[in-house]
């Protein structure tokens, strides 16, 4: 599939979900989708707009809220940010993805202690959500724990070993360890999948295997 036939593809998709907001203007669904559809093709504020209008039609959507998080996040409004993501937890106390949300938002305030907080609560709720191990180690490796940010690097990996940035940052975690040997192994697997490792962090886990 070429990419002119692949947005072309995506332009229908667009104008049929448009087509049924027109005529089920108070589907939280319809909206959901096409906000989600938007965002995907670089729309955002198409897609703010569609998911603002699927929390003013039901204000306990859970997933309108968390998206919609994510989207003030993507535009830099980080206070709006937050305050859906609370009001999201507010309704829904164990939902993972507003806590990783948050964890974010923090972590860009300089929050640290806050977003591990927040990270290690999405971990919590749910175990299997790659990203927030990934954040939290991230979070710990900024925090200076580093054997936190092992753990969680090794959570990570294990539950997908192709996530590259998982990779690369067990790596740097263990790089603080002084395992260069692993460390190197990691930062390997993290480039052959695609992760652009800065060659900075080579050159030190070069220079650590060679004098161990």
């Amino acid at each position: 599939m070429t990419e002119n036939s692949s947005q072309d593809d995506m332009g229908k998709v667009i104008a049929e979900l448009e087509q049924k907001c027109i005529e089920m203007p108070q589907s939280v669904p319809v909206h959901h989708h096409l906000g989600l559809v938007y965002r995907q093709v670089g729309r955002l504020d198409d897609a703010i707009r569609e998911l603002e209008k699927t929390v003013e039609i039901d204000p306990l959507s859970v997933a309108c809220l968390v998206n919609l998080g994510s989207m003030y996040f993507d535009r830099g409004e980080t206070d709006k940010a937050q305050a859906v993501n609370e009001r999201a937890l507010k309704i829904a106390p164990e939902t993972a993805q507003a806590h990783a949300n948050l964890g974010l938002i923090c972590q860009q305030r300089g929050e640290i202690d806050k977003a591990i907080e927040h990270y290690t609560q999405a971990t919590i709720t749910d175990p299997k959500l790659a990203t927030g191990w990934i954040n939290l180690t991230t979070a710990q490796l900024m925090g200076g724990n580093y054997d936190q940010a092992i753990n969680a690097g090794r959570q990570a990996v294990a539950l997908d070993p192709n996530l590259a940035m998982a990779q690369n940052n067990l790596a740097v975690a263990l790089y603080y360890k002084e395992d260069y040997k692993t460390a190197k192994q990691h930062a390997d697997t993290a480039a052959r999948l695609g992760y652009a490792v800065d060659p900075r962090f080579i050159d030190a886990l070069n220079k650590g295997l060679a004098a161990s």
